[in-house]
């Protein structure tokens, strides 16, 4: 089978263009072995390859080469070569792949959801004498197609009653063949959508009329025409959605927690008001120590393994003993009656009922096919992660460290274990098979419902976690993650994760980093990357501290002294300004009545009014392990706080890697260090901060960020959506433009930092706005926090007159609503809570029992439930219509 590649590429000097497929003619799958083009003219490449007639279907693509060893791939899927019947050949005519300027059509959300198409046309085949020409065309919705129609009589000579419906059978690439002898060339065409059952006109696509002008070389060959993408000429797509954790649901089948088989009703309620998108919170397994502190969703074991309280206990069988089965079901209903989610209670009840119907039943799920099919697909991770559950149980902590033969993770002496201890392994195996079929379900049901799953991938691993037990290599154990100074918390978050070692992952293509994407991918549509900054850079703070104060940026560009001096004269003192600055003029103002005894216990005098502290409490972690083991008290409060703060008093921290450079401390201004500087000192120390935060990094950050984030994100199709709140620096809009990933907005943080409120009005298309987050109150919580700033907003925002309401009555949340919903924006998702607050009688009593997460609260209990069930919320009819009318009215 003869095959001639065409491709018009135009080439910078040194490069060379290279085709790579699955058949052994075009190097068997192996880039090494990339068969070269050759290049006729100025920017065409052609190749002619001779491969076996049984070679079948395969797929290929092109790499761009430069002679300094630079390469550069297409975007997405690699395209697919299809052979027909008869032909003497094929001729073959590609268009280089780039990144499609409206990408999110072509993620899942539309392939696989929004635009799914269930009942598909059969494939056209080519054959000697043909032409097949291929468009990609995501945006099709399901109860449409795609036609072709031009100026030649067999195109309908431009009546679109006439056109040639293509075939949806790859869809999102639709495809027609037609008969060379039928049509004349050269003839010109346009593709048209056209409504599925009554054949009428919807929309023709924009931009010029196209020319089909290629005369195949032989009249028996089979001439295909690929890699052409729909021009949409229609509006941009909007749609609402709902955020809700899974944990808060609320319906009557629970076991006092929202579990997957809960995502149904949530899929019924969305579908049944017009939204299209359900946001969840992470779904991994956080079980550490088996009480409540485990409830924190973003500090996993495991960032493959999903959590078994979600698991929907009926669908595993009932016991035989009616007794036990009895008191199960008693314990269901008491705890599905508490306002709130008791942790410990329900994980320990589902815990001791899937042990029982395990030993029950379990061997028959272990002998199926389908259960022997997830071990085998999943053993990467789900083997290591069924020891260290056992592990982890076996020696009452999930510190691997304290595990002693098992503390360094080694996979012999796993396997080992694995064997010894093979009931309880097949038990973990057991959970997670459940997990996942029970979430697949779910999954496939809202994408026959067009409703598409929206997850959440953190930003951090636990130190505790598998993944740090198995692969170390891969992060940073020495260190820990967080988040400098913002809304949330004065005093900066200390997150207690490890940072990632990116030179080390990068050794591999990042393969870890692939696999978790792509798990995910089999649950979810979209997904939403916690603190995107992370990936520019993450704030990292030493092990012995606590507060976020003491962080610096990683990777960063540090100053030396002699930067400092020549570019901002300031002159750094090392002694004074890198080390605790404490002297005897403020310290009333942190130990207030007990200063004298402050002074005796914990600081010494270094003379001139300056202390220093004592060797026993010179960091944070130290001070805080002190007063651990001393009296709970409001004074041993007021100490152990006093001294954390005057361990943060510092202006500049050294780089841990580069000794002798420095980074500024972050809101030194608060300092009393900063206090003590000269009008000009402060003036210049002004000047090196704002340039170090705020510009200096901006291309190094750049590079970095489009380092990691190109072979993460386009290692599934998911859509890829950002948390992008913070200290942003200029580079991170440009990356996520480039990148197409949807921004975060929410009118209480805006973006331009002179602004009070954000305007809808003006938020980018590729965003998604929210009213809130898990991570701050809801709409009333917050009118009720700030007097003045609810007035501004009541009159500059809401452009209403006089006084503001003293509470956010439901026409006023109504109103807030309203407008996101008219944002440009392309996702409008709101929590549950907030899409209630419109209704007098849904919305609950008080507002505060809303909240989810306290973030300045490293131990904030994760336990909000719905305070009506779902089944009540979709027996709404009156709050349903008009949120459905609502949500139609704004375009969405």
């Amino acid at each position: 089978m003869k095959l001639n590649f065409n491709i018009d590429y135009r080439t910078n000097w040194g490069e060379s263009l290279y085709i790579c497929g699955t058949v052994p003619g075009l190097g068997g799958g192996d880039e090494s072995r990339a068969v070269k083009l050759q290049q006729s003219g100025l920017s065409k490449w052609t190749l002619d390859v001779e491969i076996p007639d049984d070679a079948g279907e395969f797929d290929y693509y092109y790499i761009v080469r430069h002679e300094n060893g630079g390469e550069r791939h297409e975007w997405g899927a690699p395209h697919r070569f299809v052979p027909g019947s008869g032909a003497g050949g094929y001729e073959i005519y590609d268009l280089w792949q780039d990144q499609p300027i409206d990408k999110p059509y072509y993620s899942s959300v539309f392939i696989d959801c929004i635009n799914r198409r269930d009942d598909r046309a059969a494939a056209d085949v080519t054959f000697g004498g043909s032409i097949s020409i291929s468009v990609a065309a995501p945006m099709v919705g399901s109860d449409e197609v795609l036609a072709i129609c031009g100026d030649d009589e067999s195109l309908g000579a431009w009546n679109p009653e006439n056109a040639i419906v293509m075939s949806d059978a790859s869809f999102p690439v639709w495809n027609v063949v037609l008969p060379l002898n039928d049509v004349h060339l050269p003839f010109s065409y346009k593709f048209v959508i056209l409504d599925r059952l009554t054949r009428k006109v919807l929309a023709w696509e924009g931009g010029d009329n196209r020319v089909m002008n290629i005369i195949p070389e032989h009249k028996n060959s089979a001439l295909l025409i690929n890699g052409l993408r729909f021009v949409n000429s229609r509006p941009a797509w909007h749609c609402a959605g709902v955020a809700i954790p899974v944990f808060s649901v609320r319906s009557e089948d629970d076991f006092g927690v929202g579990d997957f088989f809960d995502l149904k009703k949530m899929v019924d309620w969305a579908a049944l008001t017009g939204q299209k998108f359900l946001q969840i919170l992470p779904i991994n397994d956080t079980t550490m120590t088996h009480t409540w502190t485990d409830s924190y969703p973003y500090n996993a074991n495991s960032t493959f393994a999903l959590h078994p309280m979600y698991l929907r206990l009926s669908e595993l069988g009932r016991l035989k003993d009616e007794a036990r089965q009895k008191y199960f079901d008693d314990l269901r209903v008491e705890l599905n009656s508490l306002p709130q989610v008791d942790y410990e209670r329900v994980n320990n009840a589902k815990n001791e009922f899937t042990r029982e119907i395990f030993r029950q039943e379990g061997g028959k799920t272990l002998e199926s096919a389908d259960f022997r099919e997830f071990v085998a697909n999943n053993a990467s991770w789900l083997t290591p992660y069924a020891a260290f559950c056992v592990l982890r149980d076996l020696n009452g902590t999930p510190e691997f460290g304290k595990w002693g033969e098992y503390a360094v993770y080694d996979a012999g002496k796993v396997a080992a274990f694995v064997n010894e201890h093979h009931d309880d392994i097949n038990y973990v195996y057991y959970i997670q098979y459940h997990l996942d079929k029970q979430m697949r379900e779910v999954h496939r049901y809202a994408g026959e419902h067009g409703v598409a799953f929206k997850g959440d991938i953190p930003i951090g691993i636990s130190r505790d976690s598998a993944d740090a037990w198995i692969d170390p290599r891969l992060f940073n154990m020495d260190c820990q993650a967080g988040a400098p100074p913002d809304d949330f918390s004065v005093l900066g978050q200390n997150w207690g994760f490890p940072t990632y070692n990116w030179e080390e992952m990068s050794k591999d293509g990042f393969a870890w980093w692939k696999s978790r994407f792509r798990k995910m991918s089999e649950y979810f549509d979209a997904y939403r990357i916690d603190h995107v900054l992370g990936f520019f850079r993450i704030w990292q703070i030493p092990m012995n501290a606590l507060h976020g104060l003491l962080g610096i940026f990683n990777p960063a560009l540090p100053f030396t002294p002699d930067e400092l001096r020549n570019n901002y004269d300031f002159w750094l003192d090392v002694d004074l300004q890198t080390t605790p600055f404490i002297m005897d003029y403020f310290l009333y103002d942190f130990f207030g009545e007990y200063t004298d005894e402050a002074k005796r216990r914990f600081l010494i005098n270094v003379g001139y009014g300056r202390y220093k502290l004592r060797d026993e409490f010179d960091t944070q972690r130290k001070i805080a392990d002190y007063f651990a083991q001393e009296e709970k008290s409001e004074k041993n409060d007021k100490l152990s706080n006093a001294l954390m703060g005057l361990v943060d008093e510092v202006l500049f921290i050294e780089d841990p890697y580069e000794k002798g450079k420095y980074h500024p401390r972050i809101s030194a201004q608060y300092t009393y260090i900063y206090r003590s500087l000269t009008d000009y000192e402060r003036w210049c120390f002004n000047r090196l901060y704002n340039d170090f935060y705020y510009h200096r990094h901006n291309d190094f950050w750049y590079g970095k960020a489009m380092w990691k984030l190109p072979p993460l994100i386009g290692s599934t199709s998911m859509l890829t959506c950002a948390e992008d709140l913070g200290m942003i620096p200029d580079c991170v809009p440009a990356v996520m433009s480039q990148l197409q990933m949807l921004s975060l907005e929410i009118q209480r943080m805006p973006k331009d930092p002179a602004a009070e409120f954000g305007n809808t009005w003006t938020y980018p298309y590729l965003s998604v706005c929210t009213t809130s987050t898990h991570d701050m109150g809801g709409i009333r919580q917050w009118w009720e926090e700030n007097r003045d700033v609810t007035q501004h907003y009541y009159n500059n925002m809401l452009h209403e007159q006089g006084a503001a309401p003293q509470y956010a009555e439901p026409w006023i949340c109504d109103k807030i609503i309203t407008l996101n919903l008219q944002s440009p924006s392309m996702l409008a998702i709101f929590p549950l809570q907030d899409w209630l607050s419109i209704n007098g009688s849904l919305r609950r009593e008080d507002p505060r029992e809303e909240l989810i997460n306290i973030p300045a609260n490293p131990r904030h209990y994760w336990r909000y439930r719905m305070h009506l069930t779902v089944e009540e919320l979709l027996d709404a009819s009156e709050f349903n219509d008009y949120l459905r009318d609502k949500i139609k009215s704004t375009g969405r």
